[in-house]
């Protein structure tokens, strides 16, 4: 059977024209789809991986990685937690959007 790809629609209607267009963030929005995939994949809520794990798996350069990662972390779409400098870090996707439509 295969993998079906399910998107929340606020990911690709919103998400997308908003990081790629207004932005000019396309890195941003190729790291925050890798980083959802790998939790939803895993069924957690964060993942852990090095700028060269997500480099070698987006096809990213590092600097791309560093500057995509800063805007979702500005933009609060990801969280990043580190347990010492040199630590992997640990990244939790987002979804702010989800917390409004509950409140509605």
């Amino acid at each position: 059977m295969k993998d079906i790809c399910r998107f929340d629609p606020y990911v690709l209607d919103t998400l997308l024209p908003d990081l790629v267009g207004h932005d000019r963030q396309p890195s941003a929005f190729l790291v925050y789809l890798y980083l959802a995939d790998r939790v939803t994949r895993g069924r957690a809520r964060a993942c852990a991986a090095s700028l060269s794990t997500l480099a070698v798996d987006t096809g990213l350069s590092k600097s791309a990685i560093q500057r995509g990662l800063r805007t979702l972390v500005r933009r609060r779409l990801v969280r990043v937690d580190r347990r010492s400098p040199t630590a992997v870090p640990v990244y939790t996707p987002l979804r702010p959007w989800a917390r409004r439509e509950r409140a509605v």
